[in-house]
């Protein structure tokens, strides 16, 4: 370690504090169809360190899906409910709820979601947490609600891994929060540059490039014990991490041979090997879905476009027609969606493509660093403005954007987590 690298890692992450200031969300978009749904105050919720109804209703109203209607009132889950009273409120859905402490110093969360139209209870849930724990309670009922209606699984109990940067005081942070941008907490910190963090599919472990040594090295590193470990360090430069659906390999660009490939290895280090075979470079590689494809970033047609090859390797197929300039593909959970960064009209924009048909759509400008939710609905990215760099997220339809901003630093290279197990 150089006498300018001063690393600092603990058997567990570093709670955030007043230094590592929480995100600030600001939503600035709203879906086309939003669900009425009225949100009460829950019972005795005063006694946990969280709102947890405040939490579920900035969830809901943050996805973009959902209109909140103020309920003007405190309704546990044994209140007596007056569906007719409720649809004349124009609420399509209610959530009630309570709060106990137990004895041994948890808390007790319940809740119900009551149709309104239907007039009969769509769901409930008894959760019992520590204190630490009250805000992951609070998004977990907003999970079910947004399953409940619209569908899809919710996202908002899920964490978002970024780097925060501040570089004229060589301090960078690999920071891991709640989706919603609080509960932040320090993974790494050092006074050489970290970049690339990408979740394992179980959300224990995150790999990442570190430039400690003064060369970009590619760590995994364990976030319940701190743990972690030096996968790939060969001669020149080892970029562009991705974890494999399994969990039990990685895909990285490296520059060994002379020219930047991509290669996979096991995460234990074992079985590197070449995939790609090009005379240009070839980076930024991502696993499909399925694990059978890697979607890669290549300029052998003469500047970058995304291209995608079976995972043991072979004939590269180009995927990116439109533009001259197309960089960092990433693919939703579910296969059916890419999202990447073009430039185009002289700044970035990210696209996503339906890959079925191929059609495009141009969803934010000035954007670079795309993640996915884990659901698939939500594409979060790196954004400039004011001479800094913040997070936004944006739907994959374009009709919901938010912005997530903090008072200090640069915030970039954002990787949005897996669903928890």
């Amino acid at each position: 370690m150089t006498k300018l690298s001063t690393l600092i890692l603990t058997g567990a992450l570093i709670t955030g504090s007043s230094a590592y200031a929480q995100m600030r969300v600001e939503v600035v978009g709203v879906g086309s169809n939003q669900i009425p749904i009225a949100i009460a105050a829950f019972a005795e919720e005063g006694v946990a360190p969280a709102q947890v109804s405040a939490i579920i209703r900035a969830d809901l109203e943050r996805s973009g899906m959902f209109k909140i209607i103020d309920a003007g009132s405190t309704l546990s889950e044994s209140s007596p409910v007056d569906y007719g009273q409720w649809k004349s409120r124009g609420a399509d859905a209610l959530v009630v709820g309570s709060v106990q402490k137990l004895a041994d110093g948890r808390f007790e969360v319940r809740y119900k979601l009551h149709d309104t139209i239907k007039t009969n209870q769509l769901s409930s849930m008894t959760q019992s947490a520590q204190a630490k724990y009250t805000r992951l309670s609070a998004h977990k009922i907003a999970d079910d609600i947004y399953e409940k209606l619209t569908g899809s699984r919710g996202a908002f109990a899920t964490r978002v891994a970024y780097v925060n940067e501040n570089r004229g005081a060589r301090d960078y942070r690999l920071e891991i929060a709640d989706a919603d941008g609080e509960a932040v907490q320090v993974a790494v910190r050092s006074n050489e540059p970290i970049i690339s963090p990408a979740w394992s599919p179980d959300g224990s472990k995150v790999a990442y490039v570190s430039f400690e040594k003064r060369k970009p090295i590619i760590y995994v590193q364990d976030l319940v014990t701190g743990a972690r470990k030096i996968v790939v360090n060969e001669k020149g430069s080892n970029s562009a991490p991705s974890w494999s659906p399994d969990g039990t390999r990685l895909t990285m660009a490296l520059s060994k041979d002379g020219h930047t490939q991509v290669y996979v290895v096991g995460i234990d280090g074992s079985g590197l090997r070449r995939v790609s075979n090009s005379n240009g470079i070839d980076t930024e590689p991502q696993f499909s879905a399925d694990g059978q494809t890697i979607y890669f970033t290549s300029d052998r047609s003469g500047g970058p476009q995304i291209y995608k090859m079976p995972t043991a390797g072979g004939n590269a197929q180009r995927v990116t027609f439109n533009g001259s300039y197309n960089i960092s593909p990433r693919v939703s959970s579910d296969g059916k969606t890419l999202a990447w960064v073009s430039q185009r009209d002289g700044g970035y924009s990210l696209y996503a493509m339906d890959l079925a048909s191929g059609q495009e759509l141009r969803l934010a400008d000035a954007a670079t660093e795309p993640s996915f939710s884990p659901n698939g609905k939500y594409i979060m990215y790196a954004t400039k403005g004011g001479g800094r760099t913040s997070l936004a997220v944006v739907s994959v339809d374009g009709r919901v954007k938010q912005r997530l901003t903090t008072q200090a630093g640069n915030i970039r290279e954002p990787n949005w987590g897996p669903f928890m197990k």
